[in-house]
């Protein structure tokens, strides 16, 4: 797989189905979390963490890869995540309604893995759509 078609598979595939056993075919040890000009480390476990957080909100949730671009090792993909509300999220309380949430990633690929993620999902728009948010 060239590193599009990997970080797809890993999004709509491996993370779609939460087939966590698997993650160390496709995370690096040593990957890092970008968060605009910041960088932590967050390795296999944090990713895993993360993930599984995310199960707890969204116990359904897939991931789908609309359009993707590459440069060099990074790969830029817009997604739509779809769940169903059933967890906390910041303080907003289960709905139970199906959200669709867009959002880009960006990975960097090394060697087959994934070593560098950022990314942002507009978790604002959808939750102001459903009604989950109201103005101040």
């Amino acid at each position: 797989m060239n590193n599009k078609e990997l970080v797809k598979y890993f999004y709509e595939t491996i993370v779609s189905l939460n087939l966590l056993d698997k993650l160390s075919e496709y995370i690096s040890e040593n990957c890092i979390l970008k968060n605009g000009e910041e960088t932590f480390s967050i390795g296999l476990n944090g990713m895993m963490q993360h993930l599984m957080a995310l199960r707890q909100t969204y116990p359904d949730y897939t991931m789908r890869i609309l359009r993707q671009y590459s440069d060099g090792d990074y790969v830029i993909s817009e997604f739509v995540m779809q769940g169903t509300h059933k967890g906390d999220f910041m303080g907003i309380k289960p709905s139970n309604k199906v959200l669709e949430i867009v959002g880009v990633d960006i990975d960097k690929v090394i060697a087959g893995k994934i070593v560098e993620h950022g990314g942002a999902a507009n978790t604002f728009e959808c939750f102001w759509q459903n009604k989950l948010i109201k103005p101040v």
